[in-house]
């Protein structure tokens, strides 16, 4: 009967201990494999923001298409300009003072033209999947919505791309999910997406820490 007792002590032992090895080893897994699938998808919401911030500078607008955004990187050029400030006769001075008077003035030249996709992405095609959630295994898009806010009665151009942590995350432990989910720290991703730009607010920032790279 001994034995036994001490058999059945050793099995609640081991299995007590296998829960708290557990409690240890899964989060700092979670975390690894948070971290690396983080990384990825930032890549493409840079990508997705490089896009249309050039989209805005050619049209004065953002896309909310993702074929649309692709066809403009396809086929969009960049107009090359160069500022210099020179000076010219101030002719209405002239006319209604009868004194010659000269005045400074800001000429924008036109010095030729440069491909969008060339400028921002070189010899590279990954444009083409940017809209991709690059996570194996996972079968999704990124969100992309655009649009303007009012300020101060000016309709301003913004625009967001934005994918759920729980999308990016879906085979992982559901209540590590929902814990990180609800995290709030300057050293992590806050809330429950990862997000580049805003639809309520002028913002072209993502919402990641700079250890993922640069925000802005």
């Amino acid at each position: 009967m001994k034995l036994v007792i001490q058999l059945v002590l050793w099995i609640v032992i081991i299995f007590l201990g296998y829960l708290v090895f557990n409690s240890i080893y899964e989060p700092i897994q979670f975390n690894k494999i948070k971290e690396a699938r983080y990384a990825k998808v930032i890549e493409n919401l840079k990508d997705i923001r490089d896009a249309e911030l050039a989209h805005r500078t050619v049209t004065g607008e953002f896309e909310g298409e993702w074929d649309n955004l692709v066809r403009f990187i396809d086929t969009a050029q960049f107009t090359l300009t160069q500022r210099r400030d020179t000076t010219i006769l101030d002719e209405e001075y002239r006319k209604t003072y009868g004194v010659d008077k000269y005045k400074e003035i800001t000429v924008i030249d036109t010095l030729g033209y440069a491909s969008v996709k060339d400028s921002l992405f070189k010899n590279s095609d990954r444009y083409k999947t940017m809209m991709n959630v690059p996570i194996k295994g996972v079968d999704a898009k990124f969100d992309l919505k655009a649009g303007t806010v009012d300020k101060n009665g000016t309709q301003i151009p913004v625009f967001e791309a934005k994918i759920a942590k729980a999308v990016i995350l879906q085979d992982q432990d559901k209540d590590l999910i929902n814990q990180e989910n609800e995290v709030v720290s300057v050293d992590n991703v806050n809330g429950p997406f990862i997000s580049v730009g805003s639809m309520e607010d002028v913002n072209t920032s993502g919402n990641w820490p700079k250890v993922y790279g640069d925000a802005e």
